[in-house]
């Protein structure tokens, strides 16, 4: 168990709802439920997140309290970083999903010349900057800070100078280029998009499986399917949002989204996307229990991220 750190990141501040920071106390408690001992195997390292800045007021209305985003994902990168260059293996529980950009940016620091692809298991794409968001919501962002995309061609904002003043740095945080290719993202059960996502998605040929596709072929296909897409890259870094959830399970998250995946698809997914021995990371994001009833989500998150790390575990 020496070579996996659990990363604890309670930033809840790029969320449209809050509550999102008691996502990983409510993960612990469902264990408790459980009697599962998994919290007492790892030592768990404490991101500082930012979160009192919602104290602040938001001055950032295209992209919400960036200037505690910017903090929060500069603590991630550099714990990131360091555990990877130790050759550990993050096991990631984070509330808002922008945390995953700097989770991306501190594994790509640490090896600058392996090619990183990522599998993001979610229900949005997350491709939005502050040019395109409709809501300012950060958490709506990582992959586009990743890709170093502006998507100016499909503007409908004028942020403001200091907002992009920030953007700039989030952009270079681990260093003044892209930290994956577009074409190396692989998304699974994405199925809440806007047009300027779509237009990424469309110019890069990002592969979606899509729900129905995963039941149609089953999901250990889907798993070597979405491996496959990714064959010429050095690493790969899985994130799970539990909002890739159907909305009648995930309703402890901040945006559920009718028709995702059973809470046995995700479980079956994560424990053999796992196996890849090219994984260097893995992440849960998004368990939000303030919207939730006797902690359901919680719960249901807890048996994915047991089961998920055992087979890592049994597969190291």
């Amino acid at each position: 168990m020496r070579n996996i750190k659990l990363v604890e990141v309670r930033s809840e501040i790029a969320a449209g709802t809050r509550g999102a920071s008691l996502g990983i106390d409510a993960l612990k408690i469902a264990s408790l439920d459980k009697t599962s001992d998994f919290f007492t195997r790892f030592d768990p390292i404490n991101v500082p997140d930012a979160n009192n800045f919602l104290w602040r007021g938001n001055k950032h209305p295209n992209a919400k309290y960036i200037d505690g985003v910017y903090q929060v994902l500069r603590n991630v990168h550099n714990t990131i970083e360091s555990l990877r260059m130790d050759k550990i293996f993050p096991i990631v529980l984070a509330g808002d999903h922008s945390t995953a950009a700097g989770t991306i940016m501190g594994i790509k620091a640490a090896n600058p010349d392996k090619r990183l692809g990522v599998i993001w298991i979610d229900a949005h794409a997350d491709l939005h900057t502050p040019f395109t968001t409709p809501s300012g919501n950060m958490h709506g962002m990582p992959l586009a800070m990743c890709i170093q995309t502006d998507n100016l061609d499909c503007q409908v904002n004028e942020p403001g100078e200091d907002t992009l003043q920030y953007w700039e740095k989030i952009k270079k945080i681990g260093g003044d280029s892209p930290k994956i290719n577009a074409e190396d993202i692989v998304f699974i059960s994405v199925r809440d998009t806007e047009e300027p996502e779509d237009y990424l998605i469309n110019k890069h040929g990002i592969r979606n499986f899509e729900t129905a596709e995963v039941r149609q072929k089953g999901v250990a296909q889907i798993a070597k399917e979405a491996l496959e897409q990714l064959k010429d890259c050095d690493q790969i870094y899985i994130s799970f949002d539990v909002d890739s959830l159907d909305s009648s399970i995930s309703v402890g998250t901040g945006t559920p989204v009718p028709d995702g995946l059973t809470v046995e698809e995700a479980l079956q997914l994560n424990t053999e996307l796992i196996k890849d021995k090219r994984v260097c990371c893995w992440e849960i994001v998004e368990v939000n229990p303030t919207l939730d009833s006797e902690n359901l989500m919680a719960e249901n998150a807890f048996d994915i991220l047991e089961a998920t790390t055992k087979s890592l575990v049994d597969n190291f």
